[in-house]
């Protein structure tokens, strides 16, 4: 009788461990399978990011290009047909008497300007022209071609030696000072700008741009879609974040903004 009682606890303690045992498997089981759909869901997290990010590297791409193919056919074609144009005044048989010298005159100053400004504007858009002047320079030009407008007074100044970036990063950070510039000449009704580029800073780039405007809300500015300035400021981070950088926002409404990108020298994220 005691033989059967112990076969029947042993019975039951086997019956115990096997329940553990089957238990402890389904856990097992479990696990790895959560643990497998969290890798899948990092995966596909990746490559949504990975895909988003072609997709905007490519869009950018193609807006360079644009901009590159502007600035020919500006320089090609429309600036010959004004050169052509401010010739055909020029030899005009007019004496100063005459009733439409003084509007002659005008006209080819006004021809002037239009050539002019038409060449800063080529200028500006043409990636080539960016990659081989410097970045440092490509800003300065711009800045020049700012302070003759008199819009707003402008202090531009350079730390450091200039770090070569390579091409499309140079341009992307190019495109990004000028986005800073439009918003400022656009929406914040400043009266002085202030730009610093260091080369210093703990092995790396910074950008600073700096006004007395009337300042903004970034966080509400940014969820803007519809807004022009809340799309430039989307295209800056959007910049920044396919070169390696950061970009810093920092305003309130009236007591102007100061927008700061960062950039380490040996980071290669194109």
């Amino acid at each position: 009788m005691q033989d059967k009682g112990q076969e029947l606890y042993v019975i039951i303690l086997l019956g115990i461990v096997l329940a553990l045992l089957l238990v402890g498997f389904i856990l097992f089981l479990l696990f790895m399978y959560q643990k497998r759909q969290h890798r899948q869901e990092q995966q596909l997290a990746r490559m949504k990011q990975e895909y988003e990010q072609e997709v905007l590297r490519s869009q950018l791409e193609m807006q360079e290009a644009t901009f590159k193919t502007i600035a020919q056919e500006l320089h090609d074609n429309i600036g010959q047909v004004l050169s052509v144009i401010k010739l055909s005044l020029s030899i005009l048989p007019l004496e100063s008497q005459h009733p439409a010298y003084e509007s002659v005159q005008n006209s080819r100053q006004m021809l002037n300007k239009i050539i002019y400004d038409m060449a800063d504007l080529t200028k500006s858009l043409h990636t080539d022209r960016i990659a081989q002047i410097g970045l440092v320079e490509a800003i300065r030009f711009d800045l020049e071609s700012l302070r003759r407008t008199g819009l707003v007074e402008v202090e531009f100044s350079v730390e450091g030696e200039e770090y070569a970036f390579e091409n499309q990063r140079a341009i992307f950070l190019f495109r990004m000072f000028q986005e800073m510039i439009n918003n400022i000449l656009k929406h914040s009704k400043a009266t002085h700008v202030n730009i610093a580029v260091n080369y210093r800073i703990d092995n790396k780039f910074v950008l600073r741009v700096e006004d007395n405007g009337v300042g903004f809300d970034p966080e509400k500015k940014q969820v803007q879609a519809s807004s022009s300035s809340g799309i430039g400021l989307k295209s800056m981070t959007n910049r920044a974040r396919l070169i390696g950088g950061d970009i810093t926002i920092q305003s309130q409404p009236g007591k102007g903004t100061i927008i700061q990108v960062e950039l380490p020298f040996e980071r290669e994220a194109l």
